[in-house]
């Protein structure tokens, strides 16, 4: 009963959406499957180059392409954040920060707004090696956040 009545609300809450937001929750969702669905079948290296170059944290890119532009950039990586975010968290398959992160990059480089994918490590040393990715466009912190403590930003693509 509770299943219901939660899949209910999220119906409901659906609809009372404009057609702009339901459309990028729309977007987002397909692109987190296409995208889980790719690194599954993918190699991630083969995948990572279709999405920009791998750069180490302290290149000129970063800087550049995660500053504040103008106010319709962040406006759509708010929107886009939010839609990514939304659409993680009622898909029907677990997607992580990485498809999460790569979904609002296609998405933005569809708008022409430039991000920067972030990816990261922490070595503890009762646990293997714990990874994360995140994602900054226009100044706006728009996936993976907050990032864990402990990581260390390994490299990033731009």
């Amino acid at each position: 009963m509770p299943a219901t009545v939660s899949i209910r609300r999220t119906f409901s809450s659906f609809r009372k959406l404009g057609w702009r937001r339901r459309g990028l929750i729309g977007e987002a969702m397909v692109w987190l499957l296409v995208l889980r669905v790719a690194l599954i079948l993918i190699p991630f290296p083969r995948l990572a180059r279709t999405m920009g170059a791998f750069v180490p944290p302290a290149d000129p890119r970063v800087a550049a392409a995660a500053a504040a532009t103008t106010r319709d950039a962040a406006r759509l990586a708010r929107e886009i954040s939010w839609a990514v975010t939304r659409g993680a968290a009622h898909a029907p398959f677990k997607a992580v920060c990485l498809p999460q992160a790569m979904a609002a990059r296609v998405m933005l480089k569809r708008r022409e707004v430039e991000s920067v994918m972030r990816f990261g490590a922490a070595l503890a040393p009762d646990r293997p090696l714990d990874t994360h990715a995140w994602l900054d466009a226009a100044g706006v912190k728009v996936t993976g956040y907050p990032a864990a403590r402990g990581f260390a930003e390994i490299a990033c693509l731009v």
